[in-house]
């Protein structure tokens, strides 16, 4: 067919290859279904704070969610993420959750192929860097305020590069998307990471004759913008407190799973592993790496290696580098060359997102009516052998006074269930609760000695813990001495003080 010459109807109808990709993340993502809420319980919280937000027209900085540390100052960072989760969630329930998650994901990995062909990749080579930044990525898609980070810090990493060359963005544009960013989640500190690259690149060249005052000023003033606006945000000065203070908390990060280093045993994280690898062997081509892309693709390894929640970060943010690296092969390899300038042509010829929108609704729909398409087949719920559904489900026929005790990972299930007719011990917010009551829960949940006394202090009545724990297991073999069980499933058991 002579895609000069094709009909302009269907110059809208017929799919391109991004429209492919943009679907395929898409139907991923909302195939993992419950997997994206359910291992963790962050999700609960999220959509509990959202709806009290939306709800009383306030935003929470005082804690209002746990017996421990009520009225402590609450640093709401992801409000704005919790909102529109919230709002997702009236909607379509857990599935409208899942349905804004998988829309940042595929608009993210779609933004990254656009990045590719305009700085003139190949159509294969983008959709080839493209699919292994989704796999890379995949590792840590999940219902929760960080997807906004994911697809935010596409949009500063690009407009940053285009700054740099002096195409089509305005210095505004940074500080106005710090602000949104800033409150809606935490790792906002990712976009002054990518600024102090290519400041440390503007003082490289300048040093060498090749950069220009004006060019520094602008990357001054974009950054002295954007810090300035984060203070624009609920809590003031206290979100930075919060953000760096948990990064530097090693008794924090080291008993938070997503903040350990990536195990290469697990197959998950191979594709990184491939990156990585990768990037060391293309540094033997001809083609001098900048020097802001060598403290990206140094500096993002690293930190990916330090964490495995970093790895999506590093697959977005170094994909057009790879994009790079890798063209010169391509080009040289004459008849794929050749083969590659034809879909380049064909692409060029086709018009609109009309695939993009089609998939959007048909997912839309798919999921708003509740039809099961995830892995399992259950459709978007919490999973009962995974958070303790049925035994919430009896504390709402059978409520309890007293204070609670509860695993963390629990927390945010059981205030999107039960708040605030019950608050919780802990919740997963860890950078909220902070080094010394997750000290304490690591105690009681381990057996640690003193255990029974942490209780006390807490003026704990009854607890709500997996079955499988420690604590648990101990507790049982005891019926009846100190705690009694008054509700127990495969999942959970409730165990309450005797005699009360």
């Amino acid at each position: 067919m002579d895609m000069k010459k094709i009909h302009p109807v269907l110059a809208y109808l017929l799919p391109q290859p991004r429209d492919i990709l943009f679907i395929g993340v898409f139907f991923s993502i909302v195939f993992g279904g419950p997997r994206l809420f359910t291992n963790d319980g962050d999700l609960g919280r999220h959509i509990t704070i959202g709806n009290y937000i939306l709800d009383t027209g306030t935003i929470p900085t005082r804690d209002i969610f746990s017996h421990t540390m009520t009225g402590e100052r609450l640093v709401p960072h992801e409000w704005l993420a919790q909102v529109l989760f919230a709002l997702a969630h009236r909607v379509m329930g857990l599935s409208g959750d899942v349905f804004l998650a998988a829309l940042l994901g595929a608009l993210t990995i779609l933004i990254v192929y656009q990045e590719l062909i305009k700085r003139g990749n190949f159509r294969l080579v983008a959709l080839f860097i493209a699919t292994l930044v989704t796999v890379v990525s995949s590792v840590h898609w999940l219902a929760r305020p960080h997807m906004f980070t994911f697809f935010f810090v596409v949009l500063w990493t690009y407009g940053l590069e285009r700054f740099y060359k002096n195409e089509n963005k305005s210095s505004w544009y940074f500080p106005v998307l710090m602000l949104i960013w800033v409150n809606t989640h935490g790792a906002f500190i990712a976009g002054f990471v990518v600024l102090g690259t290519y400041i440390v690149d503007w003082i490289w060249e300048f040093l060498h004759g090749r950069g220009t005052k004006e060019m520094g000023k602008q990357l001054f003033l974009i950054g002295l913008l954007s810090f300035a606006v984060t203070f624009i945000n609920p809590s003031g000065i206290y979100l930075w407190g919060t953000s760096v203070g948990y990064v530097g908390n090693e008794f924090m990060t080291s008993h938070t799973v997503e903040y350990l280093s990536p195990d290469f045993h697990e197959k998950d994280v191979w594709p990184f592993l491939l990156m990585v690898a990768f990037a060391l062997f293309a540094l033997m081509q001809e083609r001098k790496i900048q020097v802001r892309e060598a403290l990206l693709l140094a500096g993002w390894t690293a930190m990916s290696l330090y964490s495995v929640r970093n790895m999506p970060l590093f697959a977005v943010i170094t994909a057009p580098i790879y994009g790079a690296l890798i063209q010169p092969w391509a080009e040289k390899m004459l008849t794929w060359g050749k083969q590659a300038a034809g879909p380049r042509e064909s692409e060029n010829a086709l018009r609109g997102y009309v695939w993009v929108v089609v998939s959007v609704l048909f997912f839309g729909f798919v999921l708003w009516r509740g039809i099961p398409i995830d892995q399992k087949g259950t459709g978007n719920i919490f999973l009962p052998d995974k958070v303790p559904v049925h035994a919430v489900n009896w504390l709402q026929e059978n409520p309890q006074d007293g204070k609670m005790f509860n695993q963390f990972i629990w927390g945010g299930y059981i205030l999107y269930r039960m708040w605030p007719d019950e608050v919780v011990f802990i919740d997963g917010q860890t950078d909220f609760y902070g080094e010394a009551l997750m000290r304490e829960y690591i105690e009681v949940i381990s057996l640690s000695e003193g255990w029974e006394e942490i209780l006390d202090k807490h003026d704990v009545s009854w607890m709500l813990i997996p079955r499988d724990e420690m604590l648990a297991k101990y507790l049982l073999s005891v019926d009846g001495d100190a705690w009694r069980v008054i509700y127990d499933d495969e999942t959970a058991v409730i165990f309450r003080r005797d005699g009360e």
